[in-house]
């Protein structure tokens, strides 16, 4: 186990944050130093964590499947966001995901956390049928079995990062490719306002015990939708959406080290959005409609990553 890299205030309130310098926990981590609040952030390597390090963050590196590590990492919290990063090399996901839900529980007992917040996924009110979402299912259920801690289990739509993806493949191929069905309406995300509603319920809870909230931007997109935003944004309007065939989709994963097992879930949730087998629930709420469209990250993060990444 590495040593916790720390110069917190011992009587300050504190936060700790799973994810390493991650999407969701980079943006968050920012959020809170910006208020003068003290923050830890997990990541496996600590070269990893430098830049939340020269930030202002404690660092805290090691093995997230470790309970001890993470009992020591969470110690002295005011509040822990907690979230299960994808093994995607894992030859077993489901017993990958569920080693790591375990040890974060675990340790949060073991660091007597009275409050968490919990990033999961919409979907994630069914226990199967949905690959690794299924996995964040368990995960909710093993925390809302902690007696005495308030968890609010965020679930947020289809991140619009996911698409950043696109852009080694646009050049290569020509088109934007993927399992899910082109033309089923998505709910979606940016991670930028995740953070700042994960941000909120650290600092000011709104409520306290076991609750859910899905987050969503103003409207629902489609992949052939996406496809249209993210072309027009690089100044190709005729940039096509292709639903990938599932074995071929399999096959290009693993040659990018995906395992078999996680190639297989990620087929299994591309089903699930595509056949409607998600429908409704992020409707029924609580639902927070979030300020960022997809055209906004369109014509800003995904344009610039485009022209840094392709010229």
């Amino acid at each position: 186990m590495a040593p916790i890299d720390s110069t917190t205030d011992k009587g300050a309130a504190m936060y700790v944050l799973l994810g390493s310098n991650g999407n969701i926990t980079s943006k968050l981590a920012t959020l809170l130093l910006a208020q003068g609040a003290a923050v830890r952030v997990v990541g496996r390597n600590a070269s990893s964590l430098g830049p939340l390090k020269a930030a202002g963050a404690d660092i805290a590196a090691g093995d997230v499947a470790d309970a001890d590590f993470l009992g020591s990492a969470f110690a002295g919290a005011t509040a822990i966001y907690t979230m299960i990063p994808t093994p995607y090399s894992a030859p077993d996901l489901d017993a990958s995901l569920d080693q790591i839900g375990t040890a974060i529980a675990q340790a949060i007992i073991a660091a007597g956390v009275k409050r968490v917040v919990n990033l999961s996924s919409t979907g994630a009110h069914l226990s199967s049928g949905t690959g690794p979402i299924a996995g964040l299912h368990r995960q909710e259920q093993r925390l809302n079995a902690l007696a005495g801690v308030d968890v609010l289990h965020v679930r947020p739509g289809y991140f619009f990062e996911n698409h950043l993806l696109a852009i080694d493949m646009i050049p290569a191929i020509g088109v934007y490719a993927d399992m899910t069905a082109a033309d089923t309406p998505l709910p979606m995300v940016a991670t930028a306002d995740i953070a700042q509603v994960v941000a909120r319920e650290l600092l000011t809870p709104s409520a306290p015990g076991k609750r859910v909230l899905h987050l969503r931007a103003p409207r629902l997109y489609s992949m052939r939708e996406s496809t249209a935003l993210l072309g027009a944004a690089i100044d190709q309007p005729d940039l096509a959406y292709v639903q990938s065939d599932p074995q071929e989709g399999k096959a290009a994963l693993m040659e990018h080290g995906f395992s078999a097992s996680t190639a297989a879930a990620l087929e299994e949730m591309s089903f699930a959005f595509s056949n409607g087998l998600l429908n409704g629930e992020y409707e029924k709420g609580p639902t927070e409609i979030m300020p960022t469209t997809l055209e906004d990250f369109a014509a800003n993060v995904f344009k610039s990553a485009y022209k840094a990444s392709v010229g």
